[in-house]
């Protein structure tokens, strides 16, 4: 089965996690600013796009190379034998991207990479007339940094973040990739309470049912590489059942998400209901300065509002300083808070443990981690 050369595409800051993810699949690794490479046969591409919980996509690298005239561009471009991967029938939009290089224009980058493909393909196929593109869809991009191109094919589609269990959201919701990494960078494991006190659609506690249950985040979504020409169809059955196989459905799991907002609990619970996760995590309204459990050596993780708004933010800052004081007493609680208020420590009252730089979007947030204190060793 053919190789090919690849990429994970994350967003900024969450690289080292989709490498580690990868790696945990079997995978040798590269990580660089905002994707992965790993290199895999079909197989691999549909078994990354089904188990992958924190990157964006997963794209085939179809040629490197560097270009500083739109003719060098044109002439590699067509040199790449794109009939190995597009059928004579094929769409294949072209999306682009330049950064810090002579060629800037992307709307020109991706007009001539669209005609040297054309162009290569009629060649192929003997079409002196234009190519149909009537049908199966093959994304290309172009990406261009510092005068070096990247010729790519998404094999994912739709984002990875879109998982399929989201029927409703609130104001501003975390993307489901975003809230596994948050849950990635935690301590937590499946025997282990889990709590997000400030829940809005359940995304973040969903997201630690599915890891706690072990199901793969792509198996209720397809991916556009599934209607390819050169992609068995029984090939992406036998990945899907092997994953549905690794499904831990036996281990008992504490998971709860609280909100002071009943209608957000309500979207919350049919977001856990599509994902067939209704009986793992448990809902329910809530205040944060109401909040209060007897559980033990358990992980609260919480995306709060950031109150970005002038007139939000005293609002927002008498949240932070309701969560230091209701979160204090639990010591054997660790603790991990997303938001861009730089100034959180200082309301929440304890400076964190450990903070990482993260983006949620285009926004730079900090997620401040605040770690339980470890229990002594016991003497036999």
């Amino acid at each position: 089965m053919k190789k090919f050369h690849l990429y994970a595409a994350t967003a900024s800051g969450i690289e080292a996690i989709a490498g580690r993810e990868l790696r945990d699949l079997g995978y040798e690794t590269q990580v660089e600013n905002g994707r992965v490479r790993f290199d895999g046969t079909i197989e691999d591409i549909l078994r990354a796009n089904l188990w992958l919980r924190t990157a964006d996509r997963v794209r085939i690298i179809v040629a490197e190379f560097d270009a500083v005239t739109f003719d060098e561009l044109f002439e590699a471009t067509k040199a790449v034998a794109w009939d190995e991967l597009l059928p004579m029938d094929a769409a294949f939009p072209v999306e682009g991207r330049s950064k810090k290089s002579q060629l800037h224009s992307v709307p020109d980058a991706q007009a001539i990479v669209k005609k040297a493909v054309a162009t290569k393909l009629a060649a192929v196929y003997h079409r002196r007339t234009r190519m149909p593109e009537t049908g199966a869809t093959y994304p290309l991009e172009v990406m261009i940094d510092k005068d070096h191109v990247m010729l790519t094919l998404d094999t994912t589609g739709s984002s990875l973040f879109k998982r399929g269990y989201r029927v409703g959201k609130g104001g501003a919701p975390l993307k489901e990739n975003m809230a596994a990494a948050l849950i990635a960078l935690t301590s937590w494991h499946k025997d282990m309470p889990f709590w997000d006190p400030v829940c809005g659609s359940g995304t973040i506690p969903i997201e630690a049912a599915m890891i706690g249950r072990n199901l793969a985040p792509g198996f209720n979504r397809s991916f556009t590489c599934e209607g390819w020409s050169w992609v068995p169809q029984e090939l992406s059955d036998q990945v899907r059942d092997e994953a549905d196989a690794k499904a831990d459905y036996d281990t008992p799991l504490q998971i709860f998400g609280t909100d002071i907002d009943e209608n957000m609990v309500a979207i919350a619970k049919r977001n856990a209901q599509e994902a067939g996760l209704s009986q793992d995590v448990t809902f329910g309204q809530l205040a944060v300065q109401d909040f209060k459990t007897d559980l033990k050596h358990g992980v609260i993780v919480a995306n709060p509002p950031y109150g970005e708004r002038l007139s939000d933010q005293a609002s927002v800052r008498e949240l932070y300083k309701q969560m230091g004081q209701v979160f204090k007493p639990l010591s054997d609680w660790s603790k991990y808070i997303l938001t861009a208020d730089l100034e959180f420590e200082h309301f929440y009252g304890q400076k964190a443990t450990k903070t990482r730089k993260l983006y949620n979007g285009a926004l730079r947030t900090d997620y401040f981690q605040f770690w339980a204190k470890r229990q002594p060793r016991r003497r036999d």
